[in-house]
């Protein structure tokens, strides 16, 4: 039996991806389920070479794979690009290096060509290895100009009928129109794949947020599962678009438990995670 999955798509860049796939990765783990994390293309400068082979992913899916008690798998992250500068990438597929390209390139020669029956060979042997993957989108689903070549997003949620959840980042501020935003511009049958919102990075008072929330939640007709607080650790960066990322010392790998649990202990107390994990997911 195919492992289930979960998609956590964001309203942006930096909204906190991959802070909650780690979150959830371990979270479900504890649980007694093999867990798997997944990113179908990263655009990261934060690279890691797998053991003594050549092989790279994106130091984002190893941390995911820490959190999941795994060894890092070039499966979990079968298309990298490293920014060059200029619109111009050095391309990895499944962890070699293949090209380096421009974006029209990417986009007109590899992404739905050569990149997304990758995406769908690599998943589709996580998924038989385990009960259940994570996947991490990237950027927005709402990029409407490249929408039709979203492999990371919307294209992958369809293929595989994956529940998604969307996170918004409520410090950069537009939080609410984001979400709104996010869901007017998905196409009809891309929206109803959207399960659920997180809000992220949040300050202060939750109860202030209340009136917001359930405005929103009428005008998407989908809940809000949690408002989870800025949370300050320290894990390595994707070091992509992200425009607010802080260049902090990073940790060496056997200092990340701690902080690990210190993002489960946020998301276990801030999100409903028995919804995600019995409508959405529908484990049992």
């Amino acid at each position: 039996m195919k492992a289930k999955t979960l998609m956590i798509q964001g309203t942006s860049s930096g909204s906190g991806k991959s802070t909650v796939v780690t979150a959830l990765c371990r979270i479900f783990t504890s649980q007694g389920y093999s867990v798997a994390p997944f990113k179908a293309q990263n655009m990261s400068s934060n690279i890691h070479t797998i053991g003594n082979t050549a092989k790279k992913i994106a130091k984002a899916q190893l941390v995911q794979a820490s959190a999941s008690k795994k060894a890092p798998d070039i499966k979990m992250n079968p298309i990298l690009l490293k920014p060059l500068g200029n619109y111009r990438s050095r391309v990895f597929l499944n962890g070699d290096f293949y090209s380096e390209m421009d974006a029209t390139e990417y986009y007109n020669t590899f992404a739905l060509q050569k990149g997304f029956p990758a995406i769908l060979r690599a998943l589709n042997e996580l998924r038989k290895e385990n009960d259940l993957v994570i996947i991490e989108g990237a950027g927005s689903p709402a990029e409407i100009n490249i929408s039709r070549f979203d492999v990371a997003n919307m294209l992958l949620a369809k293929e595989i009928y994956a529940p998604v959840i969307i996170v918004s980042d409520i410090e950069r501020g537009g939080c609410f129109a984001s979400i709104v935003g996010t869901m007017k511009l998905l196409k009809p049958n891309y929206r109803n794949l959207v399960k659920g919102i997180l809000i992220n990075k949040f300050r202060g008072d939750k109860s202030i947020l209340q009136p917001a929330l359930k405005i929103v939640e009428g005008m998407i007709n989908r809940p809000i599962l949690g408002v989870i607080p800025k949370i300050k650790f320290n894990l390595p960066d994707e070091d992509s678009l992200d425009s607010n990322k802080s260049h902090k010392y990073e940790l060496p790998e056997e200092s990340w438990e701690e902080q690990i649990d210190i993002i489960v202990t946020a998301i276990e107390e801030n999100v409903d995670l028995d919804k995600i994990r019995q409508n959405l997911i529908g484990l049992k």
